[in-house]
């Protein structure tokens, strides 16, 4: 390959990554709420979600294996909520749904952040445990509204020439987002402790809604669906197919009757679990098998795979923008099922970026080609059935790996022993497997 050509790929790759915030300065204010609000709600979200299996043990006293259970109770949960109260956008706007879904996650983030303080019992079941299943609750159903309707949003204020960058802003910035606890939270939780970063997320989420409230007002919705020409996007009662053909159509074209279809996304769950051990595993990792700049920031270094694939996609994707899609995705599970085994190496922070490096690099190889080959094999007017029965598997991913995780923490990375070596903990387990219990 010529100089030249790979100049031009760096450069396609390089504008691929400030288009999204160049685009962001002509966009309507509606979709500049929008994309404000998704950025909040990343730092938030995600910032929480790497802290929460160490709240479960240090403020609930639960262990390991119930700590990661608890935070598979809430990602799962997120999950399946999206798939039952996706419609409320559909029922009551998009303004509202946003409005509800952050009033819904403001008070789940308080019921976690005040429950330590107001209820001083540990263990399961305990008063504590139980305000905290009851934020988990409200974060769930917030959640589940929340995405659906940010991503109706989207579409409602692009038109079909600028959707595409909508989405990609959508993306890089909730990215950016999940990037800036591993900035922002190690202060405020030497400071304060992980009570006081909810607290913080809590202020993060008013100030989210603020955001919506202000920016995306009716006037401003009607202005942004002016622009982008949705207005006038009304279906015709004569353009819709008899109920009973449209059944038929369904049932002969659902997703379950593709074998191909069904075996490749089930098949992708042993890989799909590596995402959900980036919280499940890798924060309590880098606490206790680190000393130093690496446990005191493990923050850092657990949301730092965000800011790669910020970085690695776009650049990944201008590189291998003509190659196979199944070869992508063979090539790029492989590269990321990889990455696990060079932590077992032993905990050095040149291991620990290394291991970040070379899953998220798989990641971006094949994680967007899978969306693509979603889309490609979908019948006709069935993409959303498709895409939507894609996100199962990464539902039963969430379920499983928060089943075992906890259980090899506990065994390889138990907390508070002698040494910083996991391999050498195995004579510390038994006096410690029960402490919360």
């Amino acid at each position: 390959m010529s100089t030249n050509q790979e100049d031009s790929k760096f450069k396609a790759a390089l504008k691929e990554i400030i288009a999204p915030f160049l685009s962001l300065f002509k966009a309507s204010r509606a979709l500049w709420g929008i994309n404000i609000s998704y950025l909040l709600e990343g730092f938030a979200y995600f910032g929480m979600l790497s802290l929460l299996a160490m709240y479960f043990n240090e403020y609930v006293g639960l262990n390991d294996i119930l700590a990661d259970q608890m935070v598979g109770v809430l990602t799962a949960g997120i999950t399946l909520a999206m798939l039952v109260l996706g419609a409320t956008v559909d029922l009551v706007g998009v303004r509202r749904s946003l409005l509800l879904a952050l009033v819904l996650m403001l008070t789940g983030r308080i019921f976690f952040s005040a429950g330590p303080e107001i209820f001083h019992s540990q263990g399961l079941w305990s008063a504590t445990h139980l305000i905290s299943l009851v934020g988990i609750f409200w974060l769930v159903l917030g959640n589940g509204i929340y995405q659906p309707a940010a991503y109706t949003a989207v579409k409602k204020f692009t038109t079909k020439d600028t959707s595409a960058m909508g989405y990609a802003m959508l993306y890089a910035l909730m990215n950016l987002g999940a990037f800036l606890p591993g900035l922002v939270s190690p202060p405020v939780r030497k400071a304060f402790g992980i009570t006081g970063v909810f607290w913080m997320y809590a202020l993060v989420t008013v100030v989210g809604f603020g955001v919506i409230y202000f920016f995306i007002t009716k006037k401003a919705i009607a202005q942004a669906e002016k622009e982008s020409g949705n207005e006038q996007e009304e279906e015709k009662p004569e353009d819709k197919k008899p109920l009973k053909e449209q059944l038929r159509y369904y049932i002969k074209n659902f997703p379950i009757t593709d074998s191909r279809f069904m075996f490749f996304i089930f098949i992708l769950i042993p890989v799909q679990t590596l995402f959900a051990h980036n919280w499940l595993t890798i924060p309590q990792y880098c606490e206790r098998a680190f000393s130093g700049v690496v446990q005191n920031n493990f923050e850092f270094f657990v949301n730092f795979n965000p800011l790669l694939i910020f970085v690695l996609t776009p650049i990944v994707a201008a590189y291998t923008a003509k190659k196979d899609t199944y070869k992508m995705m063979i090539y790029g599970t492989l590269v990321m099922g990889i990455s696990p085994f060079i932590l077992a190496t032993g905990p050095h922070i040149s291991t620990l970026f290394a291991f970040l490096i070379v899953m998220t690099l798989g990641e971006a190889m094949w994680q967007p080609r899978f969306l693509q080959w979603v889309a490609e094999i979908a019948p006709k007017d069935m993409t959303g059935i498709y895409m939507g029965l894609g996100q199962f598997p990464w539902f039963l991913t969430k379920v499983v790996t928060s089943i075992y995780a906890g259980w090899f923490l506990m065994n390889y990375c138990p907390d508070d022993t002698p040494d910083r070596q996991p391999e050498h903990r195995r004579d510390v387990v038994d006096l410690r497997r029960y402490r919360h219990d």
